[in-house]
Order: structure tokens, then sequence, then C-alpha cells
């Protein structure tokens, strides 16, 4: 979603390769064949699709947490991801979720944790992708160096190690004003959190 204002995919994956990035996550509509760099995990949407995807949790709207339900159970492999205005927006409805869908895994978002209230070292076990936000509290993306940011990241990178975990770590900024999450240049905050990043992961 960092670069999805970014021209075609082909564009987009050029784009962030410049920059420095090592894989992009892109619709499950692209094919991967045509990219410069490798792809993370791509999105399905609305619905999630049997395999190695993920799809947003639907909003938290009467119905949809049996909908989410069957969706799940008819895509083995698919990943959900939670977030604050969804059916799976906390650790306990997550948790809930994956006990109603044996064998769901998660794509875990830093700042929509952040955003709900909890803390996301909590989540990353349940977690195959993880995607690199600071957040806070009302907010699912902040600049790195906004000091009201929540999210520890050198914590984080020493929970996945704990965790031996084996995924990619995705850096997501996006500019959505329709849903409440406008950014004027999430490009260059996604820059600014790599640079933040590369140290501790060297470490």
């Amino acid at each position: 979603m960092v670069f999805w204002k970014v021209g075609d995919p082909i564009e987009r994956a050029k784009r962030a390769q410049e920059l420095g990035f090592e894989h992009i996550d892109v619709s499950t509509e692209v094919d991967p064949a045509s990219l410069v760099l490798p792809v993370g995990c791509p999105t399905a949407y609305p619905k999630p699709q049997p395999g190695w995807c993920t799809t947003p949790a639907p909003r938290n709207v009467e119905g949809m947490w049996e909908r989410t339900v069957r969706w799940f159970t008819r895509s083995p492999g698919a990943l959900l991801e939670p977030w604050a205005g969804s059916v799976v927006n906390s650790l306990e409805t997550a948790k809930a979720m994956m006990e109603e869908v044996p064998g769901l895994r998660l794509l875990v978002d830093t700042g929509h944790v952040s955003d709900w209230g909890e803390d996301a070292l909590e989540m990353l076990e349940l977690a195959d992708h993880v995607q690199l936000r600071q957040g806070k509290p009302g907010s699912t993306q902040l600049h790195i160096d906004d000091p009201s940011g929540v999210v520890d990241f050198a914590a984080v990178v020493r929970r996945l190690d704990e965790l031996d975990y084996k995924g990619c770590l995705s850096v997501e900024y996006f500019d959505l004003p329709e849903h409440g999450w406008g950014l004027d240049d999430p490009i260059a905050w996604a820059v600014d959190l790599r640079a933040h990043l590369l140290p501790l992961l060297a470490a």
C-alpha cells in the first residue's frame, strides 16, 4: 500500500527496489513474475482466497463474524489481518476467530494493534506475516519520530527472534483518506521507518 499510487504494479515494484526495499506486497491479481521484487504477501480483497495471501477482517457490523468464519474456513492458508474497526479487533477476538477456523494464522500490523490499544508483542506469536508501522491508541499510523508512538521496534525484533519467526517483515503506510487514514507522503514515512529498522535487524 505504500506505493499503490505510483503508476502500475510494475512501476511500484521498481520504485520500491530503487529505495532499497527487498519485497513488495501487492494484490493477488498481479503476476509476481512481472515484478522486479519478490512479493511478501499478496492481498485478496474483499474476500480471502485459498493459499498464501492476506485479507483484512471485514468491518464490525451485524452478521460479519459468521461470514468471516465461513470465508476463512473455505480459504485454507489465507491470513486474516485484524484492525480496529473490524470484527477481529483485539487479541481476544483474534484467538476466538482462530478457534472457530482451525489452522488460521494472522497478518499482524503493529500500527493497527496500537490503534485499538493493545501491545503488538502479544500478537506476534499468531502471525505468519508482520507489517511494521508506528501507531498509538486511536491512530494507526504515525511517523517513526513522533514521540507519542507506542511501538517499540527493538522489542518487536527481539520478540520475533524469540519466536524464531521465519516470515517477512513489511513496512506499511498508506494514504486512504476515504477510510480515515489520510497521509500526504507514505513513501517518505516508509523510507524513514526502514532506516530506523535496519540497525535493529542487523544487531
